[in-house]
Parts: C-alpha cells; sequence; structure tokens
C-alpha cells in the first residue's frame, strides 16, 4: 500500500536535501523513513527544544505532512495542533557557582552542569552557605544531626534502597537545608551522564508549583572524591559500598558548600501534533487507536566533544518520522478502527504533551481504544527479541507477540524495572486513565554484541549531541521494527475486538476504582 510519489508533494521534502546514508539502505520504505528522520533531526532543525521557535517550526512542518498525507486534523479549533501552556525555572550558567570551602579556608569550584547540578526551582534561596555531613543513603533512621546542613547521599535507584521521596521527607523532617546526590558509578544499565545538558525545571501551567521545595543537588562520583580530599575517608571505597548496596558509615565533612544561584523563568506554550486517520467499519470507526511519538528534544546545552546540539535522532525524531511514514503509507485508506496520530511535546520535560492531551481530550475517553508509543527504541544491532512494557497487563501483549512470533521476534518482558521505562514515556499517562498501552524497546541477551552496543548508546549518546544523524545503525534491523508496527497497529484496529486489561493486570484495579 506504499505511494511513493505522495512523499514528493509534501512540503517538508521540497528542499534539496543531501541523504548520505542512502547506499547502506536496501528497503525504499526504510530509504524514505530515513529522509524523514534527516529533515526532522538535521541540524537546522536545532533539536526541537520544547517552546523553541525551532520546534514549533517542526510541528508546523509535521502537521502540513499530515495533511498532505490526507489525515483529518484531531486538534484544537480544527486544527492538527493542540497547544500546551507551560512555565519554566531555568538555573542560569551565568551568576550560578559553587565553592568548597574547606575548614582551613581554601576554595575550590566545582564546574556548574560538569561536577554538580540543581533541581530547578522558583523557591531555591539566591545564596547558600552550609556544612556538610554524609549519612549514606539517606533512610530516616540515618537522617541525624541535619539542622542547617547539606545532607549528602548514596543515590541508589536500585529496588529496595531508600527512594528519593524517602530521602526528601527525612531531610525535610530533620531539618536540613538540601540534599547533595552522589552519583552511582556501578549502575551501569544506565549509567550517569555529564555534563549535564541544562538545569530547567518545565511544568504545566496548571500543575501548581512547589513552594517549598527543598534545595536538590546531583553530584559527580568524580567530584566526590573532590569533596572528601584531606579527609580520613575514601571516597573510592564508599562509592564501591554504595555501587554494592553494602552497609555506608555516617559521617561529617570538614568542608561547607557556598552557593549563588540565578534562576530566570517564562511561560510559553508547545503545541501537540494531533491526526487522524478515518476509520472504515461503520461500527468501529467510533474507536480509536492511538499511535504516538514525542516530537521534542533537548535542543541546545553543554557541548560535548565540541557538540552542543543535542538533536534527538533515535529519542525520538525517528520514531516520529515512522508515524509520517505510516501516513504517507496510508494515504488516507483508512483500517476499520480510526487511528489518532500523536506527535506529543514536551516529553524530556517531564511528559507534559501527553498529560496535557489526557487531560483535554479531543476525542471521547471512551472511545481511546489503545495506545501504542514509539519511543527508546535504538536499531543499533538486529531484530530477534523486543522487551514490551506492560506486556502482561492487557490483551496488547497477547497481539504484540502473536505479530512478532510471525516474524521471528521474540516478545519479552521488562528484565531492568530499576530504569522505570515503564513511567518514563507517553504511553503511561494513558495508562494512568484506563487505556491500555504498550512500548517496545530493542532487547538483546546478557554478554552479547546486542548488550554491548546497547550500553555504549546509553553511555555515550543518550540526551547527547552524538545522538545525531551519523551515529552507528542497522538498517535492517530498523526495516524489520517498522514492519513489526505497521503489522501491529493494523491487526490492532483492524480486530473484532478492542484490547482490554487483563484480569491479573496490577493497574485494572485503579482503573475501575477510578
Amino acid at each position: 500500500m506504499f505511494r511513493t510519489g505522495l512523499l514528493f508533494l509534501l512540503p517538508i521534502l521540497l528542499s534539496a536535501q543531501q541523504h548520505p546514508r542512502d547506499k547502506e539502505i536496501a528497503d525504499p520504505d526504510t530509504r524514505a523513513w530515513w529522509h524523514l528522520t534527516e529533515d526532522l533531526s538535521g541540524d537546522n532543525r536545532e533539536g526541537r527544544d520544547t517552546g523553541s521557535a525551532a520546534y514549533s517550526r517542526a510541528a508546523s512542518d509535521v502537521a502540513n505532512f499530515f495533511r498532505a498525507a490526507q489525515l483529518k486534523p484531531a486538534g484544537e479549533n480544527g486544527t492538527f495542533l493542540q497547544q500546551v501552556p507551560m512555565h519554566e525555572v531555568a538555573v542560569s550558567k551565568d551568576g550560578t557557582a559553587f565553592t568548597l570551602i574547606s575548614a582551613g579556608g581554601k576554595t575550590r569550584p566545582l564546574k556548574f552542569l560538569w561536577d554538580i547540578s540543581i533541581n530547578a526551582s522558583e523557591s531555591l534561596p539566591p545564596k547558600l552557605e552550609a556544612a556538610l555531613a554524609f549519612r549514606g543513603y539517606c533512610a530516616a533512621a540515618d537522617m541525624t544531626d541535619l539542622q542547617g546542613k547539606l545532607a549528602v547521599c548514596f543515590n541508589s535507584t536500585r529496588k529496595g534502597m531508600t527512594s528519593a521521596m524517602q530521602r526528601l521527607q527525612a531531610a525535610r523532617a530533620a531539618g536540613a537545608a538540601g540534599l547533595m546526590l552522589v552519583d552511582d558509578p556501578y549502575f551501569l544499565i544506565e549509567p550517569p551522564r555529564w555534563p549535564a545538558a541544562y538545569a530547567r525545571s518545565v511544568m504545566l501551567t496548571s500543575a501548581k508549583p512547589n513552594t517549598a521545595a527543598l534545595p536538590t543537588m546531583r553530584l559527580s562520583a568524580a567530584a566526590f572524591t573532590t569533596l572528601l580530599e584531606g579527609t580520613a575517608q575514601n571516597a573510592a571505597e564508599l562509592l564501591n559500598l554504595g555501587g554494592h548496596m553494602k552497609p555506608l558509615p555516617s559521617f561529617e565533612i570538614e568542608s561547607k558548600l557556598r552557593v549563588t544561584i540565578h534562576i530566570t523563568t517564562r511561560d510559553y506554550s508547545s503545541p501537540n501534533v494531533l491526526a487522524v486517520l478515518p476509520g472504515t467499519d461503520p461500527k468501529l470507526k467510533s474507536e480509536y487507536v492511538v499511535i504516538a511519538a514525542h516530537l521534542d528534544g533537548y535542543g541546545y546545552g553543554e557541548a560535548v566533544d565540541g557538540d552542543e546540539l543535542y538533536n534527538g535522532a533515535l529519542d525520538d525524531a525517528a520514531y516520529v518520522a515512522l508515524l509520517m511514514q505510516l501516513a504517507a503509507r496510508q494515504q488516507g485508506h483508512g483500517f476499520r478502527r480510526s487511528v489518532l496520530f500523536c506527535a506529543f511535546t514536551g516529553e524530556e520535560k517531564g511528559l507534559l504533551g501527553s498529560n496535557w492531551f489526557v487531560q483535554h481530550l479531543t476525542v471521547p475517553k471512551a472511545d481511546l481504544a489503545a495506545d501504542i508509543n514509539l519511543d527508546q527504541l535504538r536499531p543499533l544491532f538486529p531484530l530477534k527479541i523486543l522487551t514490551a512494557l506492560a506486556v502482561d497487563e492487557s490483551t496488547l501483549g497477547q497481539t504484540a507477540r502473536e505479530v512478532g512470533s510471525s516474524m521471528n521476534i521474540e516478545i519479552r518482558p521488562d528484565k531492568e524495572p530499576e530504569r522505570r521505562l515503564l513511567t518514563r514515556a507517553d504511553h503511561w499517562p494513558f495508562m494512568q486513565i484506563g487505556v491500555p498501552a504498550i512500548g517496545f524497546i530493542f532487547g538483546y541477551d546478557a554478554g552479547t554484541d546486542a548488550e554491548t552496543r546497547y550500553r555504549e548508546w546509553y553511555r555515550v549518546r543518550y540526551h547527547r549531541p552524538q545522538d545525531d544523524l551519523t551515529q552507528p545503525m542497522d538498517f535492517a534491523a530498523a526495516t524489520k521494527f517498522n514492519s513489526f508496527f505497521y503489522k501491529l497497529v493494523q491487526t490492532v484496529a483492524d480486530a473484532d475486538n478492542r484490547p482490554h486489561w487483563l484480569d491479573a493486570s496490577t493497574y485494572k484495579p485503579k482503573m475501575q476504582s477510578e
């Protein structure tokens, strides 16, 4: 059903463009998809940061593409766009400084965004100076003698360890002046990355800001070593103990931290792009299968290896491009159910666009049959395994397994729940309102070349300028996943019965009680 002629009529592709990787791509459909990816994540797109002019231009181009592909508008006021109002707080590099002061008065700077960062909040004080006290994992029992001090905590995110909320509550109860969270360098399934691109917090304008937020900093493992220089404590031993979830001591640090903070704020709106491929079945066309990806990226940030532009090619321009490619293939020819195409904004800032959408639906909630989300997908090695998020929660999982089996793709549940991938992507707001949803990750067996490539990507490309159009790719794997996606969408949209939660689902009772 692929119509190649359509692509040459679309405004998004009218400008002369080079396609340097065409010789690597055997499949015409995959080549067309990659051309769209090139367009959305080229340097001229400036990384599509939420609220930027570059993002708005990209959203307009995607909307025009959907219009040319004969989709119908599903946004506000008969358009393809849904504006999402946001409030941003940013900690500016200008006027912000972190300085260690030893007991003898010696000062040592910590480099903002390279050694240390801080959660942006309007409640941050312009100046802060406090003694430092290491309190292990910062469980409530450890938080003694902290009045007016900064609690330094080993930031373990592993199952069974002190959670972020528990640390925060314990620090408040102890009268701490703030928290300093030390990276776990042993959490290799998703290692800490420096520099931070920037320190910004973006929220929906309808959300209530936390005016009593406790200053919360993140410290690199290398900077923790600097913090303990000249003391009797061995930073490497402490990091090793924390990384292996062993008991940690509590002790005072013979230094103070002096902080100067400069914040800026602004309000803006950034659009979701929403379009519908109408269904063909008189009884089923009122139901919608949502297919979604996020259009936003990081934009410009701290330079890594001389590059300050975070293109966001695989995260997630390539999968907005896949939505576009499906629209081009169909050219207005629908499935039995309607398909709602969603390119969300603000995902990288906290799932803002998808949360706004589920709070301000442009189609009836009862008619949302399913959500298939495209994110966290990295075609870096042959596709034999897909990890499916929420695979055992609804009948979508069984459908995915059946489609996967027909293509020699094994569908597995998430084996790394500590990463919280289920709650970190745009399917999560749909699950929260009771819509069966699913998302996918390229899977691998431990100790294989596939795992090595996967880990490398997260170490050097995830939320980095290196997630660009020149990165290593397995285009045959991309072809196979794209075909899997097309087939899954068609199967769900054409099925006699809509997806539903399984009786054993951990989400079904919650949904039923709402």
